[in-house]
């Protein structure tokens, strides 16, 4: 499961290109296997401290897991580097999964509700214990997780070494007997239609010990759905996201971003509705949503024509203008059938400061910056290759595929998806060239090749756009056929290291730098 005991050193410069390894793999198939839909992975998330990872699968299950280099050595990180410590790649282990969703049916609108997890959120923890959220297409879920101790039925007249199935006691003992413990509840009662070998010692039994519940030193995590977020959307939800002050989050469809208090699922508030008063006036749709990492006030959504709007809950209950509008400028030229198609943002994602703002189309990679609205400040061509073939992938509707977005924890590096489970990493600091191509594997780097960049072109004298990662055409990094059904949909980037974890069908693959 691990990629080897090797200890990794920092690097001093964090501009540097960095050198992907492989970590970990779980769910890895063998050749040949076939993956079960429900058994797909369809959401990735890190806690905030990154000791946690969580995954949310087609089957409605959320999978958690927990890292086990932490205690290691002791001091941060930060110190640890300072000391020139070795420090070792992160390692999880699997923790604990419960099923959050359950597919429902909706008989007004005779539709299916599908059990799929679509977005996981964690929430600040409290008294040793995780909070998190989950949700499908319609409802939103609060989840808490704890370790219980165990606890066992101990101090009894029976003899544990005479029992049957389910804990019956098939035959009772004296008092000489030391006292025992029964797990799990076991139940010490006698059944004579059950056990027809009975019979009482000689004498009888002389004192009768009520069993005692005793905690033990081991424990296991339990998860407990605290709370359900249901029947505030019409449409399907694509995301969630948490607000910095820790009591709200928002919930976004198609056409509406609601507001709630995590204390209260009864109630929530519609802060942005771009549904118009006759459906045939709908040109787009709501594709994104995620709050500002630090101001409370401030979230930001993206739509299908390309554009992302910021939005500030300080100006009115209902936001129906937005603070600031990001979209790119308008291209000389003819457009296609396709034009708007592959415009359309499938993920945004703030940086951990808050001022840089990253967003994912179906061919680029944007960075944007809050305070500059002219146009992104770089542009990283993801898959441009893919545009002589937009034809078959609207066909087999591949060109609606949405990827997601991840910035590392220092702003300077963003990773997204493609296809052949191929994951990309560029540099996103300014003067960088980074540009790396990987493959969900336990041999990252097997289809990687240097990609020259291309020369950037000036906007304006405020807005700089680099463009890089262009290929040949019709292939990968390798000169490698692509493969369409093998994608590379969701990933997530480690808060404070250079670790990535992403899923390829159900296998979930981690690398680290």
């Amino acid at each position: 499961m691990n990629g080897g005991d090797e200890v990794v050193a920092a690097s001093a410069d964090p501009s540097l290109p960095l050198e992907w390894r492989f970590s970990q793999v779980f769910g890895e198939r063998s050749a040949g296997e076939e993956v079960q839909e429900v058994d797909i992975i369809s959401a990735i998330e890190f806690d905030n401290s990154g000791n946690h990872l969580a995954t949310g699968d087609r089957g409605g299950r959320v999978v958690l897991f927990e890292r086990t280099d932490t205690n290691n050595s002791s001091g941060t990180r930060r110190e640890l580097e300072e000391a020139d410590y070795p420090l070792r790649h992160p390692e999880f282990r699997y923790k604990t999964e419960f099923q959050s969703h359950d597919p429902e049916f909706d008989y007004l609108k005779s539709l299916e509700i599908e059990e799929k997890i679509n977005k996981i959120r964690w929430c600040q923890t409290a008294n040793g214990a995780l909070f998190l959220l989950s949700t499908n297409d319609k409802t939103i879920k609060f989840w808490k997780v704890q370790d219980k101790k165990i606890k066992k039925i101990c101090d009894m007249n029976s003899d544990p070494s005479r029992t049957i199935g389910n804990g019956t006691v098939a035959s009772s003992s004296n008092s000489n007997i030391t006292s025992s413990c029964l797990v799990n509840g076991g139940v010490s009662e006698v059944n004579n239609s059950l056990c027809t070998d009975f019979s009482l010692p000689p004498g009888g039994i002389s004192s009768l010990r009520l069993p005692v519940v005793v905690t033990s030193h081991e424990s296991s995590p339990m998860a407990r759905c605290r709370r359900v977020y249901a029947h505030a959307h019409d449409y399907h939800i694509n995301s969630i996201s948490n607000n910095s002050d820790g009591e709200t989050f928002i919930s976004a469809d198609d056409l509406r971003i609601n507001l709630w208090n995590l204390e209260i699922s009864n109630q929530s508030f519609n802060i942005v509705d771009v549904k118009p008063a006759k459906m045939e006036d709908l040109s787009e749709v709501i594709t994104s949503a995620e709050f500002h990492p630090t101001h409370c006030n401030m979230l930001a959504y993206s739509s299908s024509k390309g554009s992302i709007r910021l939005i500030d809950l300080r100006q009115s209950a209902l936001c129906d203008s937005h603070s600031k509008l990001f979209e790119e400028p308008e291209q000389a030229g003819p457009k296609s059938f396709f034009t708007e198609i592959i415009a359309s943002v499938s993920d945004i994602k703030f940086a951990k400061e808050g001022r840089y703002l990253l967003s994912r189309d179906y061919m680029t990679l944007k960075l944007w910056d809050i305070n500059m609205d002219a146009g992104p400040v770089a542009t990283f061509q993801v898959h441009e290759y893919l545009k002589p073939k937009l034809c078959d992938l609207y066909e087999n509707d591949s060109i609606f595929d949405k990827f997601e977005c991840c910035i590392s924890g220092n702003g300077l590096r963003a990773a997204t998806g493609s296809y052949s489970n191929l994951f990309r990493v560029f540099g996103v600091a300014p003067g960088s060239t980074e540009t790396a191509t990987l493959e969900a594997s336990r041999n990252p780097m097997r289809r990687h090749v240097p990609i020259p960049s291309r020369p950037s072109r000036t906007l304006s004298s405020i807005t700089r756009v680099v463009s890089r990662g262009s290929e040949s055409p019709g292939v990968d990094g390798n000169t490698n056929a692509l493969d369409y059904t093998t994608k590379l949909l969701h990933l997530a980037w480690h808060p404070n290291e250079n670790s990535i974890a992403c899923a390829a069908a159900n296998s979930l693959y981690m690398y680290y730098a």
